[in-house]
């Protein structure tokens, strides 16, 4: 009895024991299939992420190439650059030593002269019509100036050969030098003022009462004109106006031929306003002209209508005459045709 009722026990333990295991496997079963889907949807995001983060350092790695080659472009060009400044420097470079070799050979007051009446031929031509302005003039004292300006009233003598040999010395050195070379510069100026005051200026041959004296650099004629304070004892301004010359530099020089163009342009105006009157005085001889013939032939006319009125009346007497004389001839000569007809 007992042991029946053992075993009775026993297969209910194992009924509960198939049954707790086929819960677990039931229950593993669907865990399982729980972890399998969340692995797969974790999976699926990872792999998302992963191609995101793909293209991401695909796009970035192309635009770190772009600028890599960017980078490396813009280095070749800065080395090119670099290669042609060096090069403009060497260009610099020689064309400071041809400068110095140019201030070097500039020395000779004469090359100066040249390339200053050469500045002042530019400037004319730029300023005023070439047909009222010469380079080297030749007076009849044998004297020949740089230019001639040509007006109404007369010619303006222009020089530009201004002595620079002690200019240099008097911005060098110590201040007794250069006081020393002042005086020198100054004494070749007054010389060379009266050099073109007695040279230029001739009246007898056409030229005004003054002249001109072109100074081809500011710098000079500051230093010469402008600094020249009153009250020194070799104050240039003063003196050359005392000589009659007009000390100019090139924009000045410029401003003058800019007033002398506008007296220009009056004289053409003058001229073409001459050149119309005399136009006019010409057409006014004409008419005149053409009236007295108008007048002559109005006369002829006249004269003819009045034959033609004289032949008129004339031919109309005529032949009233004729009428007349016909008229009896006719009732004389001409018997009636019915009387004729009657005596047959």
């Amino acid at each position: 009895m007992r042991k029946s009722g053992n075993t009775s026990d026993l297969q209910v333990l194992l009924g509960q024991q198939d049954a707790l295991r086929a819960e677990l496997q039931s229950s593993l079963q669907s865990t399982t299939r729980l972890v399998t889907g969340q692995l797969n949807a974790v999976t699926t995001q990872v792999n998302d992420q992963l191609s995101r983060v793909s293209s991401q350092l695909d796009a970035s790695t192309g635009q770190m190439s772009a600028r890599m080659d960017n980078a490396a472009r813009a280095v070749s060009d800065v080395r090119q650059g670099l290669g042609e400044l060096s090069k403009t420097a060497e260009r610099i470079f020689d064309v400071g030593r041809d400068i110095s070799s140019l201030q070097e050979i500039l020395r000779a007051p004469k090359l100066r002269g040249v390339l200053g009446e050469l500045f002042l031929g530019d400037i004319l031509s730029q300023c005023i019509p070439g047909s009222y302005y010469e380079l080297q003039y030749s007076f009849k004292t044998g004297a020949r100036v740089d230019a001639i300006v040509k007006l109404k009233d007369g010619l303006v003598p222009i020089d530009a050969k201004f002595p620079l040999e002690n200019f240099r010395k008097t911005l060098e050195g110590t201040e007794e030098a250069r006081a020393s070379a002042k005086k020198r510069f100054t004494t070749d100026c007054k010389r060379h003022i009266d050099a073109i005051a007695s040279s230029y200026i001739l009246p007898d041959e056409g030229t005004l009462s003054f002249a001109l004296m072109y100074i081809p650099a500011e710098n000079v004629y500051y230093e010469t004109i402008i600094r020249d304070e009153p009250g020194e004892d070799n104050r240039l301004l003063g003196y050359a106006f005392s000589k009659r010359v007009i000390p100019v530099s090139p924009n000045s020089f410029y401003a003058y031929l800019q007033t002398v163009l506008l007296g220009l342009r009056g004289m053409e105006t003058t001229k073409e306003a001459l050149a119309l009157v005399s136009q006019i005085e010409g057409l006014k001889g004409d008419f005149e002209r053409f009236t007295a013939e108008f007048d002559t032939l109005g006369r002829h006319i006249t004269n003819s209508k009045s034959k033609y009125d004289e032949a008129a009346r004339r031919a109309e007497r005529f032949g009233d005459r004729l009428s007349s004389l016909n008229g009896p001839a006719e009732s004389i000569t001409a018997p009636p045709q019915a009387t004729i007809a009657k005596t047959d």
